[in-house]
């Protein structure tokens, strides 16, 4: 999942400043913007979602798959920065759009916490390449837009909210400010403050500090606030860990590399399964886990890409983009470039609204930005420094923006979506879960339209996924698992 920047008014320049081929072919002129602004929008862009360098190894290096197996955190920044240039400079190119992408918050979760445990990592990716085949065929068929048309918009908001809330409590386990409570302890309650029911220790301190910088930075609309306060909490953390005696910083210990340059390693490329996990979990459960990753990149990607290119007034008078396939069809290739990397899928930033800002219009912006992470391949080291505790703010952040950005366009007075809605969202964190936040949703939405009356308004295709997840449901009951 990602966050959206604040758009900032460009300086005035004249339209027409690009040169010769560029000019003509990524249309800069005749979008009204310039090479230079192009430039800057690039940088700006990168500047605001480069914390998915640290981010997505942190979350896809935390977890194992059923074998005890744990992806590398040094392949996984290579590979997590080597997708991002490929696909943001293939959508600049040949999309001729100013939207980048990187490994999408949200979807990582589900490889990490819910693929992974059931599979081996091959399989998973395996998984999210299937997925990004599926939004291809979805694009070619002409069926992408009639399939996101089956889901109601309030269950689509309540989606991204569960999953923002998710990504929030998955922040707060990881930096050590929330612990499981251990099964001798004897309660209910699952979750305490800090490891011992109080924060203590330095890194703790370093996440509080990390959380109100970030949001500090936010509220100020300074641009680039997330990658800012990672930036700054390393620093932090760096010289806490020279003079202090810490135990354990978790994840990452934030030590200074002897060379921060390093060759980039490789060796998560390629390393795919694309049907191995359904004979690991069985083929329902593998449609289901399929059809998961599909619905986290699905609509995000789609609300993204018309965000962004709203605002960069690349729509046109009904609010359609032309050549919105192309992006689409782009857009499902990054999800399958991205499994087929292990940096799990690959989904459009709403964080080029930053770039959008500075004035970019065109795919120019992407070619800057998709350079500048091809450059952070060989900056390794630097990266894989970065403590969980400085990292994970970010978490904190991009739940809240998700939250904020998505709640008030439910519509709560109508009960047949707003408790759908709240089942959704409220699920996927409580039961650590997305799958089941979806599953639990969609079977409540259908329920409640039958009840009220208004089954005729329920798409067929939703009637279809609800049983679908009901018979996952009754599986164990019924002796299938």
């Amino acid at each position: 999942m990602s966050t959206s920047a604040p758009a900032k008014v460009p300086t005035p320049e004249q339209p027409g400043s690009g040169s010769g081929a560029l000019d003509r072919y990524f249309r800069i002129s005749e979008r009204g913007s310039t090479l230079s602004r192009e430039v800057r929008g690039g940088f700006a862009t990168f500047f605001a979602m480069a914390y998915i360098i640290v981010l997505n190894p942190i979350i896809l290096g935390s977890a194992k798959d059923m074998y005890g197996h744990q992806l590398d955190n040094g392949q996984l920044v290579t590979a997590t920065a080597l997708t991002a240039a490929f696909t943001t400079l293939l959508m600049g190119v040949i999309g001729n759009v100013p939207i980048a992408l990187a490994a999408g918050l949200g979807v990582n979760s589900v490889v990490a916490l819910q693929l992974a445990p059931r599979m081996s990592w091959p399989d998973a990716m395996g998984m999210v390449v299937l997925a990004g085949f599926i939004v291809m065929l979805l694009v070619a068929t002409g069926l992408r837009e009639r399939v996101m048309n089956a889901v109601p918009y309030g269950l689509r908001k309540a989606i991204a909210i569960g999953i923002g809330l998710f990504i929030m409590l998955i922040g707060l386990v990881d930096s050590g400010f929330v612990a499981r409570i251990p099964d001798a302890a004897q309660t209910t309650v699952p979750l305490q403050l800090g490891a011992t029911g109080h924060l203590n220790g330095w890194p703790v301190l370093v996440f509080v500090l990390g959380i109100l910088l970030t949001l500090a930075l936010i509220v100020r609309r300074v641009p680039g606030a997330i990658l800012i306060s990672i930036v700054a909490m390393t620093a932090v953390a760096l010289v806490i860990n020279a003079v202090a005696d810490i135990e354990s910083w978790g994840l990452t210990t934030p030590t200074w590399p002897g060379n921060p340059v390093a060759t980039p390693d490789f060796g998560l490329i390629g390393e795919v399964s694309l049907f191995g996990g359904f004979g690991k979990v069985g083929v329902l459960t593998g449609v289901l886990f399929v059809f998961t990753v599909l619905l986290s990149c699905f609509f995000d990607a789609m609300g993204t890409i018309m965000g962004v290119s709203d605002e960069a007034k690349l729509t046109d008078g009904e609010g359609q983009m032309p050549g919105i396939n192309k992006v689409l069809f782009i857009d499902g290739v990054a999800v399958a470039a991205g499994g087929a990397s292990s940096s799990s899928a690959t989904t459009a930033f709403v964080e080029s609204t930053a770039g959008v800002g500075e004035g970019a219009r065109t795919g120019f912006a992407n070619v800057v930005t998709g350079g500048l992470f091809a450059v952070a391949l060989f900056l390794t080291p630097v990266a894989t420094m970065v403590p969980s505790q400085a990292a994970t703010p970010a978490l904190v952040a991009v739940g809240f923006l998700i939250l904020a950005g998505s709640i008030k366009e439910i519509d709560w007075a109508d009960h047949t979506i707003a408790i759908p809605a709240f089942v959704t969202m409220l699920m996927m964190p409580f039961t650590y879960s997305i799958t089941n936040g979806i599953g639990m949703g969609f079977i409540t939405f259908a329920v409640l339209r039958l009840a009220a009356g208004r089954g005729r308004e329920v798409p067929p295709a939703m009637y279809a996924v609800a049983a679908v997840f009901a018979f996952y449901y009754l599986m164990p009951a019924l002796g299938l698992t």
